[in-house]
């Protein structure tokens, strides 16, 4: 059920209609919609990421191919007629080798410490959908290097972080101690968290739903 009468009207920056909807219930991207001054509406769309991500594996996608792939199942969730909808899913890679959220501190803790003094990207993919449509897609590629920690400071790290970093597909959340974690970062910080925010607002405003 739609709970469309709770969302408020849209800000200044953001035009009357039509109401834009995340598929989503991640609360960083949300976060960062609302702190551009974007009102939006938040349906959880649910999809078998690991099976999508299973069968791409074997099909031979490339990350940036599966992340669009899922974002789009996200997005086609939502068919309200007019709405606006974003979709986005976030794939990490490193030489060759793909990560997911890990379902445990254990599972965390050997990702990041695999993950130690590489270089690994992350696939961030965002799609628009206007009634069932793909009307704009893009993949951000932010490129983020870690340092090579001692195993100290990793056990601290996650007990200072405890299950928060579950929710993420690099074990770590970069606007919190996760920084720590890095020697070096390429790429638009909102991409990073999961959202390509500055292309998104682009075609925002390119189609007037964001004021230009």
């Amino acid at each position: 059920m739609s709970d469309s009468s709770l969302v408020l009207p849209g800000g200044p920056l953001q035009a009357e209609s039509p109401l834009i909807v995340l598929a989503s219930q991640s609360a960083t991207r949300r976060i960062l919609l609302e702190q551009a001054g974007l009102c939006v509406e938040c349906r959880p769309a649910r999809v078998d990421e690991d099976g999508v991500r299973e069968s791409a594996r074997a099909a031979g996608l490339s990350p940036d191919s599966c992340a669009l792939l899922l974002a789009e199942l996200k997005g086609g969730r939502i068919r309200d007629p007019g709405c606006v909808v974003i979709g986005a899913d976030q794939i990490l890679s490193c030489e060759g080798e793909w990560f997911e959220k890990p379902a445990d501190r254990q599972a965390a803790r050997a990702q990041l410490w695999r993950l130690r003094g590489r270089m690994h990207v992350l696939h961030s993919a965002v799609v628009v959908m206007r009634d069932g449509q793909v009307i704009w897609r893009h993949v951000a590629r932010p490129e983020l290097t870690m340092r090579p920690f001692s195993e100290a400071f990793l056990d601290a790290y996650l007990d200072i972080e405890g299950d928060a970093i579950l929710s993420s597909v690099g074990a770590y959340r970069l606007e919190g101690c996760g920084v720590h974690l890095f020697d070096g970062i390429v790429g638009e910080h909102a991409a990073i968290l999961g959202l390509p925010l500055l292309p998104l607002l682009g075609f925002l405003r390119q189609h007037g739903v964001v004021l230009s």
